[in-house]
């Protein structure tokens, strides 16, 4: 199983002594976060069950030019190493969600773009989860998820509903539109995350030398 996403293919690229980002999936019940989780783990459609706790799974994200390409070619490219975090989305559970995100470089945060119904209970806990003091200025990227099905909202209606623009200017955002079950978007999305992860630690290191 797997190719350009795998970890178990693309050790040469990703060796255990790197410390791994930290990366945290959210978003509100069957919104799709552990069919994300698992799309990237093995570049291959896993069926799954509703989250009671967690997943978590260790990734290899290829970076710069190319898709998710063969497993045997990502030797050649820059890649990352993640630990995913796949937290339940039950209402139950997202008290708990400030405990997996303490200390994340970055979080993910899934919409069913079809769940029209459900749009603002997902803008308040976005909102709410960012607002932390632990997570103000962890960079997010937004998946609108399910865009391969007639009647998702448009990109701009999300945005919209969510209410990014209001996340604040010390929190980066990326939207991106996606489809959990090919992997369309998600590519792109993570390594969108991940350039804004690396621009953060940047700005963090020139504000503690200009100290």
């Amino acid at each position: 199983m797997g190719n350009g996403f795998s970890e178990r293919s693309a050790l040469p690229c990703c060796l255990p002594s790197l410390q791994p980002l930290h990366v945290v999936i959210l978003g509100l019940d069957c919104a799709g976060k552990t069919t994300v989780l698992y799309r990237l783990r093995f570049n291959e459609f896993v069926n799954t069950v509703p989250t009671k706790g967690f997943n978590t799974e260790r990734v290899c994200v290829p970076l710069g030019g190319g898709g998710g390409g063969g497993g045997g070619q990502c030797w050649r490219r820059r890649s990352a190493a993640c630990r995913f975090w796949d937290v339940g989305g039950q209402e139950k559970l997202r008290p708990l969600w400030r405990s997996y995100t303490r200390c994340a470089d970055g979080l993910v945060f899934v919409v069913d773009s079809l769940d029209t119904e459900r749009m603002e209970e997902a803008r308040t806990e976005l909102h709410k989860i960012t607002r932390l003091h632990d997570n103000q200025g962890v960079p997010v990227l937004v998946v609108a998820n399910k865009q391969d099905l007639r009647g998702a909202l448009p990109l701009h209606q999300v945005e919209q509903l969510l209410a990014l623009g209001e996340l604040g200017a010390h929190t980066p955002w990326h939207l991106v539109p996606a489809c959990a079950i090919t992997g369309e978007g998600l590519l792109e999305g993570v390594q969108r995350l991940h350039a804004m992860i690396m621009k953060k630690r940047k700005t963090t290191r020139q504000q503690k030398r200009k100290r």
